[in-house]
């Protein structure tokens, strides 16, 4: 890190998501190099089982911020954004991160109104660009006001970019496209693929409509008639704040039908990639999917839909295999490939993934693109202090 920034230890940094759970997750290179790097740290987010953590293994200060995802209620969001507000008027910090859409909304609008310097990281596109209704477009239209005001937003793929660029919601603020969160090739080490166990399928999510929760079963159920000896594994949390998250109920039908195996949230996801052969991921549409770079880490290659975002993370017939969005028929095909390929060229897929991911995607250069934003609007902030280190 540059030496420049080691004087800033009087400086609060603060970073704004709807999770603990995703900075741990998936920011914790980001808040390290910030802890690093001398700054106080701060994570405003709702508290979750990460909360504890972020504080007592990360070294970071958290509050708890009232944030429903999938709540629309004028009165519930007016809360959030008026606590969002209050806090960060308090705190006073030097520079804000903001991550998911309704941080970089809320977060960016209570900035500009409070003349904060931040920055919107947009890692998907979320319900609000997946449905068009009046409520989204309104949602659409605060968004471009946000993003605005920031120094710059940062994005996952170039297609949200230029998809933002076209609706008007990004004018003249300076954008970056990185490869994803970054990925820790390290932690993420390389796993040979199983040879004796049954050849296993995993897919990786929160329980949402628009992750292809629903495509992924039906898929293999279908693959199961045929090859009753694979197994499916689900692995995700119930109850998520959004709108399109999928019941316990019919979760709990899945299960009884003997199919899929649901594990639900698990914390070591690299011991159930160890167990698979093949990642699955039907989302809709992405920034960068998270659990694809995990699996391409450890060597496993993956099936995704043919949508931003997911097509950005492999490279389809070499280390992985796109499918038909909404297409079940179109997943369980792709599925039978696998199971119908030579061992061989599946373990080729996998050190291809690999491969890519270790010249491609890693972290460092996700960490260094926030640095250098934080860097350089300390310096516009304060030109002559800046000098003068």
């Amino acid at each position: 890190m540059p030496s420049s920034v080691q004087s800033q230890a009087t400086l609060t940094v603060v970073m704004v998501s709807n999770t603990s759970w995703y900075f741990y997750n998936f920011r914790r290179g980001t808040v390290e190099a910030l802890r690093n790097a001398g700054y106080r740290v701060i994570v405003l987010a709702p508290t979750d089982a990460y909360s504890r953590r972020l504080v007592e293994e990360l070294g970071v200060e958290h509050i708890p911020l009232a944030l429903e995802g999938k709540s629309t209620s004028p009165l519930s969001e007016g809360r959030s954004f008026t606590h969002l507000l209050r806090s960060l008027r308090r705190l006073s910090p030097a520079f804000v991160f903001n991550f998911t859409v309704k941080a970089n909304i809320y977060s960016g609008l209570a900035c500009r109104a409070l003349n904060i310097p931040y920055a919107n990281n947009v890692s998907g596109l979320g319900t609000a660009f997946l449905h068009d209704t009046w409520l989204f477009r309104r949602v659409r239209s605060l968004y471009g006001f946000a993003n605005r005001g920031a120094r710059c937003v940062f994005f996952q793929n170039r297609e949200d970019h230029d998809l933002f660029q076209r609706y008007g919601l990004l004018r003249d603020t300076p954008t970056v496209v990185l490869p994803g969160s970054g990925m820790d090739t390290q932690r993420f080490a390389f796993a040979p693929l199983p040879e004796s166990t049954p050849f296993t399928f995993v897919m990786i999510a929160r329980l949402l409509g628009d992750k292809g929760v629903r495509e992924y079963v039906q898929a293999a159920q279908q693959v199961h008639e045929d090859s009753p000896s694979a197994r499916f594994l689900l692995i995700g949390p119930h109850g998520s704040s959004n709108r399109t998250a999928i019941h316990q109920d019919e979760v709990a039908e899945w299960q009884a039908q003997g199919v899929i195996e649901y594990l639900g949230e698990q914390e070591n996801i690299r011991d159930w990639l160890r167990q698979s052969h093949v990642l699955v991921l039907p989302s809709y549409r992405e920034g960068m999917p998270r659990t694809v770079l995990e699996a391409a880490s450890m060597g496993r290659p993956a099936i995704v839909s043919d949508v931003p975002g997911c097509r950005h993370a492999i490279v389809a017939g070499e280390t992985g295999w796109l499918c038909e969005v909404k297409s079940a028929d179109s997943l369980a095909a792709c599925m039978r490939e696998c199971l119908e390929m030579p061992f061989s060229s599946l373990e080729q897929a996998g050190k291809a993934a690999r491969q890519r991911i270790e010249a491609e995607f890693d972290e460092r250069i996700v960490i260094q693109a926030a640095m250098n934003c934080l860097e350089s609007s300390l310096s516009q902030r304060s030109p002559a202090r800046h000098a003068s280190r």
